[in-house]
């Protein structure tokens, strides 16, 4: 089971961001725990600085901007590396933007 946050503090791109994971989670027939973070503190523990942020098992694969449908899909068939392009690294990277 894949562990996906999405992180910000409820702003219709975090609430559609959410939504998509979860829509494409149940086509696929993949099972997720998702959790909607939207403590400040805690967002920011993870280097995010824009939202909505994606964190898929402990690490940043997106940041700023509702991701595409691709992006989804390619987290949850496992086709990504887990830590973005920026290899998660969102503090000094503006990959994920």
């Amino acid at each position: 089971m894949k562990t996906i946050k999405v992180l910000g503090t409820g702003c219709a791109s975090c609430k559609t961001t959410l939504k998509l994971i979860q829509e494409a989670a149940q086509a696929k027939g993949v099972e997720v725990k998702l959790e909607k973070v939207e403590e400040l503190s805690e967002i920011m523990r993870y280097g995010v600085m824009s939202t909505p942020g994606v964190v898929l098992d402990g690490q940043v694969v997106h940041a700023g901007g509702i991701p595409s449908k691709e992006k989804i899909d390619g987290w949850l068939s496992g086709s990504s590396n887990g830590g973005g392009c920026c290899g998660g690294n969102i503090a000094t990277s503006k990959c994920c933007e």
